[in-house]
């Protein structure tokens, strides 16, 4: 009897199937006595035996060779499926490969374009920082030139109205733009803008005014050497008293009179005012008057030191060389000290801490 196999699924192996048991009948051997009919029986088993062997045999390999079209077929569905799936692997590895290929040029495509964007925004950026940077080397240096402006002319006027006016219009300018890097100076502007309001500054016009007046008056001042006026010399006696004195007493008379207009004497406090002559005494005056229109002409040019030590000599000449015991000597003094006074504080403000904070800023473009 043979075994029927299981079907096989289509992924197992091919399994060898048991030997199929066969029933083999055992005919007892014929008495000695029938040799020929037993030969003949054995022959006809032996046959039989063989015959059975074959068919078992041919089923045997019958079953074999259908197990093993089988397992080729299975083996050939198996090859052509896998087949199938490489091709279609390799399509899609294909189509991998061209659209990795594609999205790796549309990156470079894309990388390009942000390469260039970043190139035109670098390049604007740059553009925008220079015209930003040329806008504020601009402003400091009108800044500047405004402020030495206003300064030359705070020098020529001896007011602090032209300076404060440049302060403040730079300060309106450099808080318009805005920008961090004017911070410095913004702050630099605010504080000579401070120092400038608080500062005291004479007022010059009257201090001209009063250096003209002395210029006037120098005419009129009197001088240390001046004498008395001379005594009056005593009529000469008439005819008629001469014929009535001796000759003599009258001769003697004239002599005397004589005498007294020719020697003067006077008390001087000052020697060196006594040995002046007319002609010097001249001089001493358009000297003095030389002194104060140079102490003027100072002033109006801002040259302060100059002007006061014009003052200053002409404030010893006057003590030296003219009446001080005179009321309008007197006079000249005050008001030359006035002016002296008052010159002391004319020295203008600057603005130094400004004009360094915007060397600086144009230093560093």
């Amino acid at each position: 009897m043979i075994a029927t196999p299981a079907p096989d699924s289509p992924n197992s192996a091919p399994a060898i199937e048991p030997a199929v048991p066969v029933t083999v009948t055992v005919t007892e051997a014929a008495p000695p006595g029938n040799n020929g009919i037993g030969a003949s029986a054995v022959a006809r088993n032996w046959t039989l035996w063989v015959g059975l062997l074959s068919t078992v045999a041919l089923l045997v390999g019958a079953l074999l060779w259908q197990k093993v079209n089988n397992i080729q077929e299975q083996l050939a569905r198996q090859s052509a499926d896998a087949q199938a799936q490489s091709l279609e692997a390799r399509a899609l590895a294909k189509q991998a490969v061209a659209l990795a290929q594609e999205t790796a040029t549309r990156a470079a495509v894309m990388e390009s374009r942000l390469s260039e964007v970043a190139l035109q925004r670098s390049q604007l950026d740059e553009l925008m920082q220079s015209l930003s940077r040329s806008r504020d080397e601009n402003l400091v240096v009108d800044i500047e030139a405004a402020l030495r402006l206003a300064q030359q002319q705070a020098q020529l006027t001896g007011s602090v109205e032209p300076l404060l006016a440049a302060l403040k219009s730079a300060d309106q300018r450099v808080t318009r733009a805005a920008q961090p890097r004017l911070a410095l100076l913004q702050r630099a502007i605010t504080h000579d803008i401070d120092r400038v309001k608080s500062s005291a500054v004479s007022d010059t016009p009257t201090m001209l005014v009063k250096l003209e007046e002395l210029v006037r008056v120098a005419d009129e001042l009197s001088l240390a050497n001046a004498v008395a006026q001379a005594l009056p010399v005593p009529k000469k006696p008439q005819a008629q008293d001469a014929s009535a004195q001796n000759w003599w007493q009258w001769g003697l008379q004239l002599v005397l009179d004589e005498a007294r207009g020719l020697v003067r004497v006077s008390r001087i406090q000052m020697p060196e005012a006594a040995l002046l002559s007319p002609e010097q005494s001249f001089f001493v005056r358009e000297n003095f008057k030389l002194k104060l229109l140079n102490a003027r002409l100072g002033l109006l040019s801002r040259q302060i030191d100059s002007a006061r030590a014009d003052l200053t000599s002409a404030e010893e000449a006057l003590k030296k060389y003219f009446d001080a015991s005179s009321r309008k000597t007197q006079t000249a003094l005050a008001l030359l000290q006035q002016v002296q006074v008052q010159m002391r504080t004319l020295q203008l403000p600057r603005v130094d801490e400004t004009l360094a904070v915007l060397a600086t800023t144009a230093a560093g473009r």
